[in-house]
């Protein structure tokens, strides 16, 4: 029986889960005897420089890296994960390479700056992907599903 590859997308806004369902997908893998390799962007800083970790302290070891490059030079398991994608330059072509190469991609990230614009390594790989996974936030005012992240400052820079 021919396997087909998984690229799973979890999206959404800040503060909508996608990195807990992320560690969620991973466990799985692990439960299947897969090995997993994660990568965070190194300009991550949230909680731990080594670890991903999740708003409510669910955390997981993981690979910090500043360039595609890094990630297909350390992608020896038989799954790929990457959080907050969006912020590693070329990120996606890595995660494409590794996909048509037969490997299973999950990748976690928000989809889009919060001035609504597209950030250009979600708009790479979206095509590719096999499921997508849009992770709502809560809005901190009417308590609906949130599907945006609004900036709370006068600061016009995108990270």
């Amino acid at each position: 029986m021919t396997r087909n590859p998984q690229f799973k997308v979890f999206t959404g806004p800040m503060f909508g889960g996608k990195t807990t369902r992320l560690l969620s997908a991973i466990e799985r893998y692990k439960y299947q005897q897969k090995t997993v390799v994660l990568f965070k962007p190194s300009i991550d800083g949230r909680y731990s420089r080594e670890k991903v970790v999740t708003h409510s302290g669910q955390e997981l070891n993981c690979i910090c890296v500043s360039t595609a490059e890094e990630i297909l030079k350390n992608s020896a398991g038989d799954v790929i994960a990457i959080d907050e994608i969006f912020a590693i330059k070329g990120a996606g072509d890595a995660a494409i390479k590794l996909f048509l190469s037969g490997r299973d991609v999950l990748v976690s990230s928000i989809q889009l700056s919060s001035s609504a614009e597209p950030f250009e390594e979600m708009k790479k790989i979206l095509p590719y992907a096999t499921s997508i996974e849009i992770c709502p936030a809560v809005c901190s005012m009417c308590d609906n599903d949130a599907y945006y992240t609004q900036r709370l400052t006068d600061s016009k820079e995108q990270i």
